[in-house]
């Protein structure tokens, strides 16, 4: 394999966790009278971190949100997490058998991140191999969340893989200079994604995890 290094997205790459993530904002925020359908927060802001989907929601609405609104909505993301959250179906077996160190870079916030890997029993593959939005100055689309894992785990750009389902995290592994890798198997993910995300420069896409590893190594 010509990698040093495979870099995972989280939401919808590992957990089946946007739709879930997706309804809690769109329920909050309507509360908080900024009324924003689900598939339109999907649309929008699939791959964004929420300190930048929620400040653009304010500009847009001239609304501030309440102090609270972080709390609240992890309290019900936790909820619906412990319900309904699973893994992506083959990515423990997927896990298990890389050969090559890896870690996850997401959006999410960190106690988000490792709630939800957790829950759905990937924890153990990852240990402290977590990383952040919070952890850089600029989220996707820019690089500097890749680029800051790469360095943390003392590798080169080049010699990185990313594995992502959203357009501004493909555009993230782009701009670091790495091989981005499109996954279309979150249950997020409409009929159409897989072209938009080779599109937006993924080397190859794939649809389930048990794919991944000959992808790896025809990139």
């Amino acid at each position: 394999m010509g990698f040093d290094l495979v870099i995972f997205d989280c939401d919808g790459v590992l957990i089946d966790s946007e739709p879930i993530v997706s309804r809690a904002h769109a329920e909050s925020l309507a509360i908080c009278g900024c009324p924003i359908g689900e598939a339109q927060l999907l649309e929008r802001f699939c791959g964004i971190s929420d300190k930048d989907m929620l400040a653009a929601i304010e500009r847009e609405s001239g609304r501030k949100l309440p102090a609270d609104y972080d709390e609240r909505l992890a309290a019900i993301i936790a909820h619906e997490y412990r319900r309904s959250l699973k893994a992506i179906d083959g990515v423990a077996a997927l896990l298990a058998a890389l050969a090559v160190p890896f870690c996850v870079a997401s959006s999410g916030v960190m106690t988000q991140i490792r709630r939800g890997l957790e829950i759905a029993g990937l924890a153990e593959h990852f240990a402290e191999r977590m990383f952040s939005a919070s952890m850089v100055e600029r989220g996707k689309p820019a690089p500097d969340l890749f680029l800051y894992a790469a360095n943390r785990m003392g590798a080169t750009a080049q010699r990185c893989v990313v594995i992502e389902d959203s357009l501004p995290g493909i555009a993230a592994a782009v701009a670091a200079g790495m091989t981005a890798i499109g996954f279309t198997g979150g249950s997020h993910c409409p009929p159409d994604h897989a072209p938009r995300l080779a599109a937006a420069g993924a080397a190859v896409v794939i649809d389930r995890m048990d794919r991944l590893l000959p992808a790896l190594a025809r990139c």
